[in-house]
């Protein structure tokens, strides 16, 4: 069974050197990535600046909509949608923002936005190729 998303879940890479440093609960979500239990995105911020280690929150939000009613299997397909547009960026989290059921002409449909987070240890983001490469070597260590 796939985890509950609400706006302020944190998706993180599945990524057995950030899970076990910080000592993270996650469960797996959809493909290599996982949603973080009885963590928000502020508690989070708080555990990784103890250990040293910084926690970027991207500006930029991305939104997906979808016809029908807010349901657990039609977020899901939202959130790979979401995770497709920021795929390129190589960020390590995405914390949900948003989720929003409206009408239109009586037709329901909802609205899902994320914004990208990172976690690494320098206080300056690395560039997209410093990340891609970190990823990388992360999935080979899995296997």
């Amino acid at each position: 069974m796939t985890a509950t998303v609400h706006a302020g879940t944190i998706l993180i890479d599945d990524e057995p050197q950030l899970t076990q440093r910080f000592g993270l609960n996650s469960e797996p979500y959809s493909g290599k990535w996982s949603v973080l239990n009885g963590l928000d995105g502020f508690a989070l911020d708080r555990q990784i600046h103890a250990a040293g280690w910084n926690f970027f929150f991207l500006a930029t939000e991305v939104k997906v909509m979808f016809f029908g009613a807010i349901a657990g299997h039609k977020i899901q397909n939202a959130l790979r949608r979401i995770l497709g547009k920021v795929r390129r960026q190589n960020f390590n989290c995405l914390e949900v923002t948003g989720i929003v059921a409206k009408r239109f002409c009586g037709i329901p449909y909802a609205t899902v936005s994320a914004h990208s987070r990172h976690i690494q240890p320098s206080c300056r983001l690395d560039d997209i190729a410093r990340r891609q490469a970190g990823q990388q070597d992360a999935a080979w260590a899995r296997g």
